[in-house]
């Protein structure tokens, strides 16, 4: 008998989407063969515990970790583990920093490495690099909380000399569409960035399109390959957190009904996006698609995308041939070989013997 591959399942976390990784998380463990791999829960909690034994989920969801659960510290030994598969979205997980305490620890994880995560975790800096590539964003500014505290006129100001009404403000470091507003008017942009500023220190500004919101999914690591793309028509407004999760009169329109040339600039715009990030593993893209010029728009690159079975990155790689089960091994093998790819680079120089 094949001996079991021991899969670390991080989840929970000190973000505002703390919930959501719980229920991607228990998605994603639902479905792995357990036949094929031991699953090894991992919780954190909102204050940055680590649970490891006992039932995780269920201790996050209860708020009940005091009782029958061993909490690890951050020197913990993870050299038991296979490869580990963080479910986390937001800070203090989809930013780097666990990324980055696994590539301490040597353990192959599943998705995106530090830096490209840290990039898709904050979009100010990866519509710098989406730019950069000379792909298509919206128009931008970025905000300080700082600033905003001490010339709150002063930046509306300069939203209103750089954007047009609608506009969006929103964090730049966080997902889920938590703290997002779109302003229609100058009665409404204050109370938006005061919104934006409870969840971070830095903001973003963006130009309202009159857009489908079309999305696509990537899979690999250097070669990546992308899912065909779906359009989300929300039941609100727009996309925020209540049509995402609370409100189920959103619709997911699977494949999207484009034009094929339209279709195809979306995915290759999704790879070039990718590979600008030097992502690896996963990715959700999402788009915006000008309704009145047809025109384009990268709108952003999510590392951790949500993972649940009704998820639109699962379900893109579904309609495209890729179930659910076998979307999660093929991530889990893209962990290992990025690891094995990685251990090839050496860790020491020699000095040439004619120095």
């Amino acid at each position: 008998m094949t001996e079991k591959i021991k899969v670390g399942v991080i989840f929970g976390g000190r973000s505002g989407e703390h919930e959501v990784s719980l229920v991607s998380a228990q998605g994603v463990m639902n479905a792995m063969n357990r036949e094929k791999y031991e699953i090894v829960p991992i919780g954190i909690t909102k204050e940055g515990r680590w649970i490891t034994s006992g039932d995780p989920m269920q201790a996050l969801q209860s708020g009940d970790w005091d009782s029958d659960c061993e909490i690890w510290n951050l020197g913990f030994e993870m050299g038991d583990l296979d490869v580990v598969f963080p479910v986390l979205h937001g800070p203090y997980g989809e930013d780097g920093t666990v990324q980055g305490l696994l590539e301490l620890a040597d353990v192959p994880y599943v998705g995106a490495g530090v830096l490209s995560s840290a990039l898709g975790m904050d979009k100010a800096l990866m519509k710098t690099v989406f730019r950069a590539h000379g792909l298509p964003v919206v128009e931008y500014l970025v905000i300080k909380r700082k600033e905003w505290e001490q010339d709150r006129q002063g930046v509306m100001q300069r939203i209103e000399d750089a954007l047009d009404y609608p506009c969006f403000i929103k964090p730049a470091n966080l997902g889920s569409s938590v703290g997002i507003s779109k302003v229609h008017q100058r009665s409404e942009l204050a109370p938006a960035l005061d919104l934006a500023a409870r969840y971070d220190r830095k903001m973003l500004a963006e130009q309202g399109v009159n857009a489908r919101e079309i999305e696509v999914s990537v899979l690999g690591n250097d070669e990546p390959i992308v899912s065909v793309p779906g359009e989300i028509i929300p039941c609100r407004e727009f996309y925020d957190y209540v049509a995402k999760y609370i409100d189920d009169r959103s619709e997911l329109i699977i494949p999207a009904d484009l034009p094929p040339e339209t279709t195809r600039r979306i995915q290759e715009l999704a790879i070039e996006a990718y590979l600008a990030v030097d992502c690896a593993g996963m990715a959700r893209v999402d788009f915006l698609l000008d309704k009145d010029s047809g025109q384009v728009y990268l709108g952003e690159l999510n590392t951790i995308p949500g993972f649940t079975p009704i998820s639109m990155y699962p379900k893109l790689w579904e309609a495209s041939g890729v179930p659910y089960s076998e979307l999660i091994d093929r991530l889990i093998e893209l962990a290992l070989e990025r690891h094995a790819d990685k251990s090839r680079s050496e860790t020491s120089y020699q000095v040439p013997e004619q120095c």
